[in-house]
């Protein structure tokens, strides 16, 4: 009985565990942290805003496309964190994928394979990261869903 409750485990019910906490380093408030943490203050996760990536959509900033069709776009990144890093965004804006629900399941799919027959094309064979950003704590920057896809070198762990 003793071990039961030491894992949790509460009159049938498992009770919540406590979270963890990894202590690092202050983040900094350069780069992308810095801008997510500006984005956020700003209040740009505010739906119905234009982002930097639905003007990459309707062709208003420039940008490499590596793959188009009617659900996503798929672009080179202007700041890369790795030999071949990549955006997959949903044409459909959704600001983050904390706010994605049950209607989102066939796009969110979507952008998985993409994503990986995008990595394929781009001969990333050996493997890939794929990081989503969510919200100010998760460093994401720009509030439009986009997965990032990183790859062309050994990558490290933990990430961050």
């Amino acid at each position: 009985m003793a071990a039961v409750l030491a894992r949790g485990l509460v009159r049938g019910a498992l009770r919540p565990a406590q979270p963890q906490r990894c202590l690092s380093a202050p983040s900094r408030r350069d780069g992308e942290v810095g801008k997510a943490q500006q984005a956020a203050a700003a209040g740009e996760e505010a739906e119905g805003q234009p982002t930097i990536f639905s003007k990459i959509i309707n062709r208003t900033i420039p940008a490499t496309i590596l793959y188009e069709d009617d659900k996503c776009l798929v672009f080179r990144d202007v700041a890369p964190q790795a030999p071949v890093h990549f955006l997959v965004i949903p044409k459909r804006p959704i600001p983050r994928i904390s706010r994605v629900g049950p209607q989102d399941t066939e796009l969110l799919g979507h952008l998985m394979v993409v994503a990986a027959r995008t990595a394929q094309a781009e001969g990333l064979a050996d493997g890939y990261r794929l990081v989503i950003n969510d919200g100010k704590h998760g460093a994401q920057s720009v509030y439009h869903l986009h997965l990032h896809v990183l790859g062309g070198r050994q990558m490290g762990w933990p990430p961050g």
